[in-house]
């Protein structure tokens, strides 16, 4: 499949509250289109030496491959963790009118292509 510059950043947050605020941030620099939260995940993972296990939020963030140095420094400059995930994923396919809204969204033109891109006709998500 071809490449597209559309892309999927996964980042965790401790509770609600930094995950909200986080999304917030990036959204209104127009960093990313789009920010889903989904609560309460379980991460295992080694840290310090110890095997630890949390509960955590992730965030899914849709933006574009232009905009990834820039949220990737917002995120690390708020984000509580010593060491917090960010990872970027390459999204190679998805509906047109979505990543055009995506698009949009991270231009600063905040979706006027009349793109809706969600499950919901109102709006995109």
């Amino acid at each position: 499949m071809a490449q597209t510059s559309f892309r999927l950043v996964l980042v965790t947050a401790p509770d609600l509250k930094t995950a909200r605020r986080l999304a917030s941030r990036v959204v209104a620099k127009r960093l990313a289109a789009c920010v889903n939260l989904l609560p309460r995940i379980e991460s295992h993972y080694v840290w310090q030496g110890r095997v630890e296990c949390s509960v955590e939020v992730l965030l899914l963030l849709k933006t574009t491959h232009a905009r990834i140095p820039a949220l990737q420094q917002a995120i690390l400059d708020a984000h509580p963790y010593d060491t917090p995930e960010f990872v970027v994923v390459n999204i190679t396919a998805g509906a047109k009118r979505y990543l055009n809204w995506v698009r949009n969204c991270c231009a600063g033109s905040g979706g006027a292509a009349g793109g809706t891109g969600g499950a919901r006709r109102e709006r995109a998500g």
